[in-house]
């Protein structure tokens, strides 16, 4: 599905954030980024959402390719129509909107009727709460309340690969769990996810397989399940002894999910 191949990022042509990566995200996955900041996390996101050139950074080699096609150089509004959504760090939901009014932003640029009212029928399955609160104003919501509105914005595109950038960050720990448990939910459905994350436990927990980031390049990858076991993954994101993070979530027959109320 993704392939990014040999990527190398600059800002202002001096400044190298992304130094050689090469990653896939094959069809059906959910595969996990790792990195301390400034490893380059972001900076590969923005460079497969089309959104490099906003904050002033240029691809200087390599290529990020989806289904085979050089998705490199393409703008945002291109690739959410090719099927890549992002959902940006920190939410940035529009606050002063409902949230009925921020879904159908999300599903602006989705022409299909039926796709876009399936797409909002999913996304109130997911989340109950967003039909609840459906004519209260975003800003009002909780921190958990607005990344499943964040989230939820973005499924209205219908997402073939869904991006998500530190979904965990600012929320509480059982909230945490609960993304988890939306993302591999998602993924049940048949949307692929490219999960950039800190919370290591939580990604790992929900991911096929992995990268670690340093510096700008791949310092590991592989099986997220084998890197969670891994000396150095356990020492530098888990902690000492904590070979249990690398369990993951029921991808069995799907479970009702609990409501957000954080």
């Amino acid at each position: 599905m993704l392939t990014i191949d040999s990527l190398r990022v600059t800002y202002g042509g001096a400044v190298q954030a992304v130094r050689g990566i090469s990653m896939e995200v094959p069809d059906g996955a959910v595969v996990a980024v790792l990195g301390s900041n400034g490893a380059g996390k972001s900076t590969l996101l923005r460079t497969i959402s089309g959104t490099l050139r906003l904050h002033r950074g240029r691809v200087d080699e390599g290529a990020v390719r989806f289904d085979d096609a050089d998705v490199t150089h393409r703008d945002a509004g291109q690739i959410v129509r090719q099927g890549i959504v992002q959902v940006p760090e920190g939410r940035r939901i529009f606050g002063r909107l409902t949230v009925e009014e921020n879904l159908r932003a999300g599903g602006m640029g989705n022409r299909d009727r039926a796709a876009k009212a399936a797409a909002h029928a999913r996304v109130h399955d997911l989340f109950p709460v967003l039909r609840e609160r459906a004519s209260q104003r975003a800003g009002l919501l909780s921190g958990g309340e607005q990344q499943m509105l964040a989230i939820g914005r973005a499924l209205m595109a219908s997402p073939r690969l869904l991006l998500l950038d530190e979904p965990s960050l600012g929320l509480a720990p059982r909230v945490i769990g609960q993304i988890g448990e939306v993302i591999a939910e998602i993924n049940r459905q048949g949307t692929s996810v490219l999960l950039v994350e800190q919370n290591a436990t939580m990604a790992l927990g929900v991911a096929d397989r992995a990268y670690v980031l340093d510096v700008g390049r791949v310092s590991l990858s592989g099986a997220a399940a084998e890197l969670a076991r891994t000396d150095e993954v356990q020492r530098l994101y888990l902690g000492h002894g904590s070979a249990e993070s690398g369990q993951r979530p029921d991808r069995g027959p799907r479970r009702t999910l609990s409501r957000w109320t954080a």
